[in-house]
């Protein structure tokens, strides 16, 4: 028993038999909001060594990091803007709270964390986000991390002083 795809010859008939299944895909991938019962939307972030729990709610653009005020947590303004771009992108400024909690790494990469979690709550919460946030790259991970020391070596790639005499 064959099916109509394994027939398909040519490109122009790949594309007639691609329509006649977009209403499938469609009813397959739509997305629901993900919420708890107080209306939040949680994500995990993550950035080199550090993870972000991320709550977002409706509110007035308040940002909580471990219980601090964006300004007091992340006082470099570069860190700052890195935290506001999925509103930005999403064009919703303004019109969430998020309360996040950070461990492990350092600042950068706690701002990065943060900026991945606040990413995947907004996509959850509501669901027509998405694209903007992934045509950004925000909803991906960066998995960059510090490569590890070698024997033999100074650091990771970095060998000792070549000495003559």
């Amino acid at each position: 028993m064959r099916t109509r795809v394994e027939e398909v010859q040519s490109l122009a008939e790949l594309g007639e038999v691609a329509e006649g299944a977009a209403p499938d895909v469609q009813d397959i991938i739509s997305r629901v909001p993900v919420r708890d019962a107080l209306g939040r939307a949680y994500a995990t972030g993550k950035r080199k060594a550090a993870v972000a729990r991320v709550w977002i709610k409706p509110g007035n653009g308040k940002v909580t990091v471990n219980g601090r005020d964006i300004a007091v947590y992340f006082a470099r303004p570069v860190q700052q803007l890195i935290l506001n771009q999925p509103f930005q992108i999403a064009g919703v400024e303004g019109e969430f709270d998020v309360i996040a909690t950070v461990k492990g790494g350092g600042l950068s990469g706690q701002a990065g964390a943060v900026k991945h979690g606040i990413s995947k709550a907004l996509q959850l919460y509501d669901p027509a986000l998405r694209s903007a946030l992934k045509a950004a790259g925000f909803l991906t991970r960066d998995s960059r991390v510090v490569e590890r020391k070698k024997f033999g070596r100074r650091k990771a790639r970095r060998s000792f002083q070549f000495s003559k005499r």
